[in-house]
């Protein structure tokens, strides 16, 4: 896998944007109350592929979540489900194979990019091809799934940054101004609408994988979130359910390796 610079670069704007890494934290996408989600205003959501979808280089849906993920795209409804990858649909995907073949096994599309997540690039992509559905879906109706912080978490919460920002301008241009026509999406939101896009890190992976980078990553996830005293500023545990079945053969959390690099 080449560099991934924009990957690499995070460190150094957390410096001055800590809370970049703080996601909302599931196992996996079983965990998630895909229903509830809708019903808070979120309609759409993009997922990382690999060991959050699927075994890391497999193109078909991993067999322990088919009915979640059935049920998320039954949830969101065709085309409002998006997969970003480092992977499909990037240079490193030569005419675009496996992006079709992705496409094809898990059913939903894979967005065409030339930059890594988390790459500005990247969000800009991400952003055009939402807009240009027939029913656009806007940043903060967006739910950013994946398994890996400096990618996934990060993306999501520099398109929160970003909209906020964009919104508290907004906020000061149009103070005063209101309207019954004018009332639109906008004020609900702020009125208790969706606050996204939601960050949400999947903590157990299919396959090992980059395992002491995820440790790095849990542990700086940890840290910031003391050091910030980071509290939710809406309760996300209503989006949180308990799945039948937790343990499955060949699902490796990432606390069984804290453990182990413990001990040694």
């Amino acid at each position: 896998m080449p560099l991934n610079v924009p990957g690499l670069l995070v460190p150094f704007q957390l410096l001055f944007s800590p809370r970049l890494v703080l996601p909302n934290v599931i196992k996996d996408i079983r965990h998630i109350d895909f229903a509830a989600l809708y019903q808070a205003g979120y309609r759409g959501a993009i997922f990382d592929k690999d060991n959050c979808l699927a075994r890391p280089h497999k193109d078909t849906i991993v067999p322990e979540i088919q009915d979640a993920w059935q049920e998320c795209r039954k949830t969101f409804g065709e085309g409002n489900v998006l997969i970003v990858s480092n992977s499909a649909g990037t240079y490193l995907d030569p005419g675009q194979i496996q992006c079709e073949s992705v496409t094809h096994n898990i059913g939903v599309p894979v967005l065409r990019h030339k930059s890594f997540k988390p790459a500005y690039s990247c969000i800009t992509a991400i952003r055009g091809y939402f807009s240009s559905l027939h029913f656009p879906i806007r940043d903060e109706e967006l739910v950013i799934i994946g398994d890996r912080v400096f990618t996934d978490v990060v993306m999501a919460n520099r398109m929160r940054q970003r909209k906020e920002s964009q919104g508290l301008v907004k906020m000061a241009l149009n103070r005063g101004y209101e309207d019954e026509g004018g009332r639109g999406r906008e004020k609900d939101t702020a009125s208790g609408g969706p606050r996204g896009p939601l960050a949400v890190w999947t903590t157990d992976v299919w396959e090992k994988e980059n395992m002491a980078l995820r440790w790095c990553e849990k542990r700086l996830v940890d840290v910031v979130r003391r050091w910030t005293r980071e509290k939710d500023e809406e309760s996300q545990s209503q989006f949180v359910r308990e799945p039948a079945q937790h343990s499955v053969s060949g699902n490796w959390g990432t606390a069984g390796l804290f453990g182990r690099l413990r001990k040694s």
